[in-house]
């Protein structure tokens, strides 16, 4: 039994790596027993065990472009595409989830971050939009970091954010 789990942790992580090779985004680093994918785009890297890999299915896009979907045994799952990882963003109280897309980027973050500066220094009626915002990248801040992104340094983020508009205001 064991020597079949091995082969196919082997098989998966050869997947893995194959797909991140032929990529244009992407980098993969393997290191005792660990996959590393790094982002060209941002340079954010997602550190995983070879062994938390359930399965790995390659698929293709409404565009015609493959991905993988890789499973992990607890349950979570990411998309490997050309450049990026792909992730479900995370449940957020009073965020209506329909809204979001099913798949999200950790460089949605900023696109996330320059919508909610553009409301903050747009008309008043924008202010609204604010705080649905903040939720909304906070879901996708969430569910990076729920499949292993550290994203502390964009934590901060909105935290300057608020006090930027705090001494405007004053």
């Amino acid at each position: 039994m064991g020597s079949s789990i091995k082969t196919s942790l082997g098989e998966y992580t050869g997947q893995i790596r194959d797909f991140v090779e032929k990529s244009s985004g992407l980098e993969a680093l393997h290191r005792d027993g660990d996959l590393e994918i790094s982002q060209k785009a941002d340079g954010k890297t997602l550190v995983f065990p070879e062994a938390s890999v359930g399965e790995v299915l390659a698929r293709v896009d409404s565009d015609g472009k493959d991905f993988l979907q890789v499973n992990f045994l607890d349950g979570r799952k990411i998309l490997l595409t050309e450049k990026l990882v792909g992730f479900k963003p995370a449940l957020c109280g009073g965020l209506d989830m329909e809204k979001l897309p099913k798949v999200v980027t950790t460089p949605d973050l900023v696109s996330v971050v320059d919508a909610i500066e553009e409301s903050m220094n747009g008309p008043e009626e924008l202010l609204g939009e604010v705080e649905v915002l903040k939720k909304v990248f906070h879901a996708v801040l969430m569910g990076g970091e729920e499949i292993g992104f550290d994203l502390s340094a964009e934590k901060d983020w909105i935290a300057r954010l608020s006090s930027t508009a705090y001494k405007a205001s004053a």
